[in-house]
């Protein structure tokens, strides 16, 4: 009875954090009137006036004119530090020796002073530059005029005036991605020598708050989307458990993902892993993931089963052969050991099954695309999906093969040969890939046209933007950053149509959640902007059909999901521009009213409601936020 108490007194407590939350986020999160997206490796992608985004993009860059240049960019650098003090952002990182320290403030509506101090630790006959890149779209019939002290472009609809603080070389370039002006920094690298350059700049341009047509097509639902999902690979003893606890707590999470520790497992060739484990031998972190997978099947949901790291007997030419490379280092299995290998995966696999109750419904090494930390080749990948599913189902285990699991959108071509083996699609549960890069249309089309293929869902096994975010992690307290994540997400489901996506991490990697140490930061375990966006998000009713949905506005993103025997139903929407208005129409004849709930700086999931009448209802969206309609059960 004691236990239960406590555990009633914990779970009470965590629902008056969420509150309490909820009341901080509109009291100590005011929206700007600008605001500067500054990416944490320094780019700055515009400035918001209104809401509206007054887009460029600036880049340090170190190198030779028209030859080879080296540019600040995503997972471009080792290790840029970024903070955030008010309502300054500033960045350090490297280029070439070259250390850049950026600032930039926003000082009001339309109104950015940046400040960037350069220090060389170098001599070489290269250039540091400070850039401004112009898009084609809103660019091309831009007028850039350059004058000592001041750079202005003009547009139809943009104006940007840059005023320095000292007289500027600048060189206009036409390049393939379109304009970038070149602002020299220091003609030539000298070591140790040390320059600064300020600027004052107003942003502004056409603020488009035009109605967004959104149109549901109910006559043509899609694929099931089971719900959201989230990763559970436990990395942090300490500050894993209340982060795991808060969001099973607090999300509807319908889908996970654990680590299989092998190389933990079965250290020594000729053991036997299952009477060594039955005999009290069984590993505590191996017992963790586990018990985390327990606790997740218990909760009714399907858990998928990834391998990280082998041992070291299952390694072709042994650990010491290998060097790190980018910060990977890429195993190949000894294929004269595959009995050995399917035997101890297997045993792992029965030993769960037998001792835990559990039955993982799908399989992958991580990433062996890339090789994290098991490479593949796209063949061997094929062969291991053919080979391992026919040894489980040898063994009437109903584990099935993740195909691919890929380390990004950008790899889909190591999918072909299963994709285009017969005898593989038997043992595949899934297609997967990760969320970290090239998500363009194009390429999340091919992932859903690939699953549609031979006839199983799709799944995001890690879903977020920044692969290396965790580096640099005050990022994740940034409303860009959720911004970013949640346009994805919403993406992701018009298009592909996923089973799940699912969260890297619900733990304290990537924590949607922030103090009590997360990161080295202070105050109260509290949720992030992120973590609203994605209980909203996961809100979706259960087990609800995937709903073709059209915006006629660019800047207005929207998936919709419906459940048509329970008659419940979900319309998401990014608005990554100005407050506007939305016509909905397409509704079920049967909704009468709509809760709407609103996540932004100010507003964590914010709840109101609408009527709907005749299938079509008209409602605000707020500047840069994220908007879900939810249909009353």
């Amino acid at each position: 009875m004691t236990t239960f108490y406590i555990f009633d007194i914990m779970k009470n407590l965590r629902i008056f954090q969420l509150g309490m939350a909820a009341l901080l986020c509109g009291i100590l999160s005011l929206p700007l009137s600008a605001q500067t997206e500054v990416m944490a490796w320094s780019n700055i992608t515009g400035v918001r006036v209104d809401g509206e985004l007054i887009d460029f993009e600036s880049s340090l860059r170190v190198g030779t004119l028209k030859g080879d240049m080296e540019i600040t960019g995503k997972e471009k650098q080792v290790r840029p530090v970024f903070h955030r003090e008010g309502d300054m952002q500033e960045v350090t990182t490297t280029l070439r020796g070259v250390k850049f320290h950026q600032k930039v403030t926003d000082k009001g509506k339309g109104l950015v002073e940046i400040s960037i101090d350069a220090l060389s630790d170098t001599t070489l006959n290269q250039t540091a530059y400070y850039c401004i890149a112009l898009s084609p779209e809103n660019y091309a019939d831009a007028k850039v005029r350059t004058s000592g002290r001041k750079l202005t472009v003009t547009s139809a609809n943009r104006k940007l005036e840059f005023k320095f603080n000292k007289s500027v070389k600048a060189t206009v370039e036409k390049e393939s991605t379109g304009t970038v002006v070149y602002i020299s920094l220091m003609p030539t690298l000298k070591k140790a020598e040390r320059t600064a350059l300020s600027m004052a700049l107003h942003a502004s341009g056409v603020i488009d708050h035009s109605d967004a047509e959104i149109i549901l097509d109910m006559q043509n639902p899609g694929s099931l989307f089971t719900g959201f999902g989230g990763n559970f690979r436990l990395q942090n003893p300490a500050a894993d458990p209340k982060v795991i606890d808060y969001c099973l707590e607090n999300l509807r999470v319908a889908y996970g993902r654990v680590e299989f520790p092998w190389r933990l497992w079965q250290p020594e060739e000729e053991a036997d892993p299952i009477a060594t484990a039955q005999n009290g031998g069984l590993n505590k972190r191996v017992e963790e993931s586990l018990l985390m997978a327990k606790r997740l099947k218990a909760m009714g949901m399907p858990v998928i089963l990834s391998c990280w790291f082998p041992p070291a007997w299952a390694i072709d030419g042994g650990p010491a052969s290998y060097a790190r490379q980018g910060g990977v280092i890429a195993y190949r299995l000894d294929n004269r050991k595959k009995e050995k290998i399917y035997k101890s995966m297997a045993d792992y696999l029965l030993y769960a099954k037998q001792h835990y109750g559990i039955e993982f419904s799908m399989f992958s090494f991580n990433e062996s695309d890339l090789g994290i930390d098991v490479l593949h080749t796209p063949q061997e990948h094929a062969d291991f999906i053919k080979e391992f599913g026919a040894y489980l189902a040898g063994l009437n285990l109903p584990t099935r093969m993740l195909l691919g699991d890929n380390s990004d959108a950008t790899t889909f071509d190591f999918i072909l040969p299963a994709l285009n083996n017969p005898e593989t699609h038997k043992y595949i549960g899934a297609v997967s890939f990760h969320s970290w890069r090239g998500c363009d249309d194009v390429t999340l089309k091919k992932w859903a046209d690939a699953a549609k293929a031979i006839n199983v869902p799709l799944l995001v096994g890690e879903g977020s933007t920044d692969a290396a975010a965790h580096g640099y992690a005050e990022i994740f307290n940034e409303s860009t950053f959720a911004l970013y994540e949640i346009n994805l997400y919403t993406r992701i489901c018009a298009i592909c149509q996923p089973l799940s996506i699912l969260q890297w991490q619900l733990t304290s990697d990537y924590s949607l959640l922030w103090g009590d140490g997360i990161y080295g930061s202070k105050g109260p375990l509290r949720p992030t902007q992120r973590f609203w966006n994605i209980k909203q998000l996961a809100s979706t009713p259960a087990d609800a059909l995937a709903i073709p949905v059209s915006s006629s506005k660019k800047n207005v993103n929207c998936a919709a999901f419906g459940n048509m025997v329970r008659g419940e139903y979900a319309v998401h929407m990014v608005n990554n521009g100005a407050d506007c208005e939305a016509v909905i129409s397409g509704i079920p004849a049967e909704v009468k009213e709509l809760k709407v709930y609103v996540t932004n700086t100010k507003d964590c999931m914010k709840e109101t409601a609408v009527k709907v009448e005749n299938g079509l209802v008209r409602v605000h969206l707020p500047a840069i936020s994220f908007i879900t309609l939810l249909s009353d059960k």
